[in-house]
C-alpha cells in the first residue's frame, strides 16, 4: 500500500511539473486596441494616430506595452534597459486594415511571422519612418511597389532603422539573442 501511495505521489509531482512548463510556453493572445491604450514612449493615445500599431506582452505585466508605431515596437525589443520577459509581440496586420488612418483594433499578427516594408514613403503614427507589417508577402510586395521600400522579416529589420541615426552600427535583431520569446 505504501509503495502505491509513493508511486501516485511521484506521478502527481511529475504531472504538476509538466503543467507548469506548458503554462510557461503558452503564448498569450493579443489585446484589442482600445481608448485606454497609451504609447510607452510618447504617453499618447494610440487611437489618435494613423498607421500600424504594436503591443508587447510580458510575463511581468497584466496589460501589454502599447506602441503608436511598429518602429517603436521593434526598438523596444532592442533596448537593453527594457524588460526581457517578452511573451508575445503583436503588430497591426495592414493587409487587413480598413485604411492607414484606421489600422484596426483586432487585426493583430505575431511580429515574428509578419512581412515588413521598411524604407517606404509612409510615415508612422509619430511622423517617423515606419516598419509596415503585413500578414502575407503579396500584400507587402504590393505596398512596397506603391510606396517604395523593401520587404523584410522581423529578425532582419536593422537596429539603426528603428533606433534612429545615432544607433551604433547596422545591428539587426539577430545581433540581440536576448530578445527571445519566453
Amino acid at each position: 500500500m505504501t509503495l502505491r501511495i509513493l508511486c501516485v505521489f511521484i506521478v502527481a509531482v511529475l504531472l504538476a511539473g509538466c503543467n507548469q512548463d506548458a503554462a510557461k510556453s503558452v503564448v498569450p493572445p493579443p489585446v484589442a486596441l482600445n481608448s485606454d491604450a497609451m504609447g510607452v514612449f510618447c504617453g499618447m493615445n494610440l487611437m489618435e494616430h494613423p498607421g500600424p500599431k504594436g503591443q508587447i506582452i510580458t510575463a511581468g505585466r497584466i496589460d501589454p506595452f502599447w506602441f503608436t508605431s511598429v518602429r517603436d515596437t521593434v526598438a523596444f525589443t532592442l533596448m537593453p534597459e527594457q524588460p526581457r520577459d517578452i511573451k508575445a509581440i503583436y503588430v497591426s496586420d495592414m493587409a487587413r486594415a480598413a485604411s492607414w488612418e484606421d489600422p484596426g483594433a483586432t487585426n493583430w499578427i505575431d511580429a515574428r511571422k509578419a512581412f515588413f516594408v521598411i524604407e517606404s514613403r509612409k510615415k508612422g503614427g509619430m511622423g517617423a519612418a515606419e516598419a509596415v507589417p503585413f500578414g502575407n508577402r503579396e500584400a507587402a510586395d504590393a505596398f512596397a511597389a506603391t510606396n517604395g521600400g523593401r520587404v523584410t522579416m522581423f529578425t532582419d529589420i536593422p537596429g539603426a532603422y528603428v533606433l534612429g541615426s545615432d544607433a551604433p552600427g547596422e545591428q539587426s535583431q539577430q545581433d540581440h539573442p536576448d530578445v527571445q520569446l519566453n
